[in-house]
């Protein structure tokens, strides 16, 4: 069996890499002499009782003719890149292409493309990651895991490019072009260069011509509309205020300077004031109230892929971008190689730098869920309110809501099922008091049920 899943995977990498350049250098018209050629040649084979043989050679050498005027192309260029800072999964990105004909001839009909880099798994990827819901395929599709290869490949590559028709570039001039990119999932998108093809004579065989331009562009997870969601909750009292909440040190919100009293430590001291007057002068401070809201996102899963956890950063990330941060925190934690709480809002990072680490997040599959535990319950004293996105509801998830409820803490749940499932049919558990702030969310209906909150 392992013999025969290393013959399969070298076998789709050859095909795969086959594939790549036949649709890069043939043209649609050279692809159909290509089966053309195919066809001829098994009809073809007895010479004595038909006469494919000769269409054969004919298409062979207007192909072959085609293929060698590619050795005299002789286009030199240089290209710049201007991308943008972020783009979204499932909305298309736009940039611009610089193109500097570096030839003294004006270059006509030529195409651009872009390279990515390169989408083929690793075997070890292929033997251990299986796409999702493949226990409903047929055995045959189980054994030989040609889907699961074609859905690893679309998830590596992260998003598609067509080839873009290049204006008349003129003699040693600069000509900008758009380009168009879908992406289709969250990450990084690595770009290895820009490659400008001409087809020859016959318009069936690409002479090309790269230059690499090594870049990437962060893919920030698909987000939803979302309805007014009220979060309520009071203003809680945060030790230290802002700064302490953005780790940076314990120092209270400013309020005037007044004269030294007893017993006011020599930090606060305001030595410039002092100088002024000639008495000792000292900073006050107030403590400070304000919302903190929790954004804890479930990332515990068996398996290295889980369209369950898409959707939960696709639902955190539609939660970060509607909660006002001005004049609130928002903690988002989760557990990746260890557990995390990141803190945004009040000066601290914003949105973005949120939409950043959850393009980022990873499934976690050698820690369980009480790993995340311990950091809700360090900073719930502070929280204002909760919204807790989960993969599942069990045992420990009910336990963490129940202790958040059990310190008053208006909480939200929201449990992504694979089952078309509603949240009546299922035993809210600590939330039964509070049914409308229980969401049991399908995966093929994600959209719709945010539209219900």
């Amino acid at each position: 069996m392992f013999f025969v899943k290393h013959l399969l995977y070298h076998t789709y990498r050859l095909m795969y890499a086959f594939r790549k350049w036949r649709t890069r250098r043939f043209t649609p018209a050279g692809r159909a002499v290509l089966m053309g050629l195919v066809f001829t040649a098994i009809v073809g084979l007895d010479t004595k009782q038909t006469m494919a043989y000769q269409a054969f050679t004919l298409l062979l050498s207007i192909l072959a003719a085609d293929m060698l005027a590619s050795l005299f192309f002789r286009l030199r260029f240089s290209a710049t890149r201007f991308l943008p800072r972020f783009g979204s999964a499932g909305d298309k990105m736009h940039y611009r292409v610089v193109i500097h004909n570096q030839t003294g001839r004006l270059q006509r009909g030529l195409w651009l493309f872009e390279n990515f880099d390169d989408a083929c798994p690793s075997y070890e990827e292929y033997r251990g990651t299986s796409e999702p819901d493949e226990n409903r395929r047929n055995l045959f599709d189980r054994a030989f895991g040609y889907y699961r290869w074609m859905w690893l490949i679309s998830r590596k590559r992260k998003a598609a490019a067509e080839a873009v028709p290049l204006p008349a570039l003129q003699p040693h001039s600069e000509t900008e072009v758009a380009i168009e990119i879908a992406p289709s999932h969250r990450g990084v998108i690595r770009l290895t260069g820009l490659t400008i093809a001409r087809s020859g004579p016959f318009g069936l065989y690409h002479a090309c011509k790269t230059v690499d331009l090594a870049q990437s562009v962060l893919i920030l997870p698909r987000r939803y509309e979302l309805p007014p969601v009220d979060l309520s909750g009071s203003r809680r009292y945060q030790s230290g205020g802002v700064a302490l909440a953005s780790s940076v040190g314990d120092s209270e919100e400013f309020v005037s300077l007044r004269d030294y009293r007893p017993g006011d430590p020599l930090r606060r001291i305001h030595w410039k004031s002092w100088a002024k007057v000639g008495k000792p002068v000292v900073k006050e401070y107030q403590d400070e109230f304000f919302l903190r809201h929790a954004l804890i996102l479930d990332t515990f899963s068996d398996a290295a892929y889980s369209e369950a956890l898409e959707q939960a950063v696709s639902i955190a990330a539609s939660f970060t971008c509607q909660i006002q941060t001005q004049e609130s925190l928002l903690d988002l934690m989760f557990v990746g190689t260890r557990a995390y709480c990141f803190t945004s809002g009040r000066g601290l990072a914003g949105t973005d730098k949120i939409l950043e680490i959850l393009a980022g997040v990873i499934t976690c599959q050698d820690k369980a869920f009480d790993y995340l535990t311990p950091v809700v319950v360090s900073r719930a004293a502070q929280l204002s309110s909760c919204i807790c996105v989960f993969l599942s509801w069990d045992k420990d998830r009910r336990k963490l809501v129940q202790h958040l409820r059990g310190l008053s803490i208006p909480t939200m749940v929201i449990v992504i099922s694979g089952e078309a499932d509603t949240a009546a049919a299922v035993d809210p558990g600590p939330m039964r008091d509070k049914p409308h702030r229980f969401h049991l969310l399908s995966l093929n209906n994600i959209e719709q049920g945010l539209m219900n909150l």
